[in-house]
């Protein structure tokens, strides 16, 4: 039985491509991944299509562009376009920001709202040893997108115990200073980044008693199944706005979620620790009339299964799920 559409509404995650010009430690090596082939990456008109039969079913609330790096597929503009065409109320996309500058504006004018970036660290070196790019390029990425108004910006740091931990007041300020939301993630044990994680892992509780030596945190009321703990900040420069800690391996946020994961290659995920997911891709390549029925009951048995204890089983490379 497929449900009917629901007032709490859906949260969909969409990885357009597993390719990245990236290499980040907690992501994958630096040699890459086995990636996908192009033939069995969905084309922008069946993940619309996916789209379009949830939205028969279900209040889609909103869609977020992932990867990857979904700034390295082709005319990704177009996909924004036909997203805002079929009515998603809350379009966004997340990036290491590389390519954000010289992309900001198409994306803005086809229909995007909001942007969230990768900011592992303010230090050149760091951020190079981290993942091999350019500082520069994301920051000057941030600036473009804020000038444009795809906000309110969301600056992502997976913290790592030893490599960029002594930085996360540096973050706050820097989020601060331009009216950002900052979001402290927790490592994963999922991935590369789980050869490392005894190494590397640090709790958000850490992170925010860090935070406390030199800010004011109050939190700030918890949304069922929100991935965030929201607090409001406020530094001794008379800086304040709000930070979240996203924090799946402490407090996992299973109750309540309404967040599923299409990965590029047409995998439906109902939760990112779970090695279980169910292709969709030949469906959308059918010319079955019953096809949006089908992917109905294909996103009721997701949200159905999802778990109510986390435990993290998945080995893939973040960047083939779709993070």
């Amino acid at each position: 039985m497929i449900a009917t559409k629901d007032s709490n509404g859906l949260y969909l995650r969409v990885s357009v491509t597993d390719r990245c010009q990236l290499r980040c430690s907690y992501c994958m090596p630096k040699e890459g991944i086995e990636q996908c082939s192009h033939k069995d990456i969905l084309n922008y008109e069946e993940i619309v299509s996916f789209v379009r039969a949830v939205q028969q079913h279900y209040h889609l609330r909103k869609v977020r562009i992932t990867g990857g790096d979904p700034l390295v597929r082709p005319n990704i503009e177009t996909l924004i376009a036909m997203l805002s065409d079929a009515g998603i109320p809350d379009i966004a996309i997340t990036t290491n920001g590389q390519l954000l500058t010289r992309r900001a504006r198409q994306l803005k004018n086809s229909g995007l709202h909001r942007v969230s970036v990768s900011l592992d660290s303010l230090c050149e070196l760091t951020f190079r040893d981290l993942n091999g790019g350019s500082l520069e390029k994301t920051l000057e990425g941030i600036e473009s997108a804020i000038r444009l108004g795809l906000t309110p910006l969301k600056l992502n740091m997976v913290v790592l115990r030893g490599i960029n931990d002594a930085e996360v007041g540096d973050i706050a300020d820097f989020a601060l200073a331009r009216g950002c939301e900052v979001r402290f993630l927790e490592l994963m044990p999922i991935g590369y980044g789980a050869s490392r994680f005894e190494d590397w892992y640090v709790s958000s509780e850490e992170v925010r008693r860090r935070l406390s030596q030199s800010y004011t945190l109050s939190p700030l009321p918890v949304n069922r199944g929100e991935t965030s703990c929201t607090y409001s900040i406020e530094g001794n420069r008379g800086r304040s706005g709000t930070v979240g800690f996203i924090s799946p391996y402490s407090h996992p946020f299973c109750d309540g979620c309404r967040r599923l994961r299409l990965t590029a290659d047409g995998n439906l995920l109902g939760c990112l620790a779970s090695e279980k997911g169910v292709s969709v891709r030949n469906i959308l390549r059918s010319d079955d009339p019953a096809a949006a029925n089908q992917i109905g009951a294909i996103v009721a048995g997701a949200l159905k299964g999802k778990p109510t204890c986390r435990t993290f089983k998945r080995r893939d490379s973040m960047a083939a799920i779709g993070g």
